[in-house]
């Protein structure tokens, strides 16, 4: 059996939510592999959240997979309230210095493509990573949310009724 790491790009709020697509359907990764509708779906939830593919650095759970039209979405969160490591990377993904998503599996089905790669019709999926440089150039972040913007404004807002109350 092939273990492959394929990856993409993501987004992710201050409360740690964070969504993207872990791997975009109709176009090949780097290595010309190819990840057909339907291949994703054995996937079991919640699906570990990792960085770098490091068995031993879990940030999170993606609780939330959908196969769409486009590819294989995810959505989760990072621990940021609970583990030290998923701040870090939390600001690693709000700095845009990680904007990568990528998976790992097991190949259980495939067929290889000509002119190089495969075509996968069935995986094992055991976790989808944040990454640097993801391996397929439309997988990426869609979306984080701002939990602590939120309470900031909340916070000014409130000054600012204060601020005018006093007056």
């Amino acid at each position: 059996m092939d273990r492959l790491f394929f990856e993409t790009k993501i987004a992710a709020d201050d409360a740690g939510t964070i969504r993207g697509v872990a791997w975009k359907f109709g176009t090949p990764d780097r290595v010309g592999d190819v990840i057909e509708p339907g291949a994703f779906a054995k996937a079991a939830l919640p699906i570990p959240m990792l960085f770098g593919h490091d068995m031993g650095d879990p940030i999170g759970t993606w609780d939330t997979a959908t196969e769409k039209a486009d590819g294989f979405h995810v959505e989760g969160k990072l621990l940021v309230n609970e583990v030290s490591r998923a701040r870090e990377v939390f600001a690693l993904v709000k700095a845009g210095a990680v904007r990568g998503l990528s998976i790992g599996f097991v190949t259980k089905k495939a067929m290889t493509r000509p002119g190089g790669g495969r075509t996968i019709k069935a995986l094992e999926l055991f976790e989808v990573s944040l990454v640097t440089v993801p391996m397929h150039p439309g997988a990426r972040v869609t979306s984080a949310k701002s939990a602590v913007a939120a309470l900031a404004i909340a916070g000014a807002l409130h000054r600012a009724t204060t601020a005018i109350s006093k007056r």
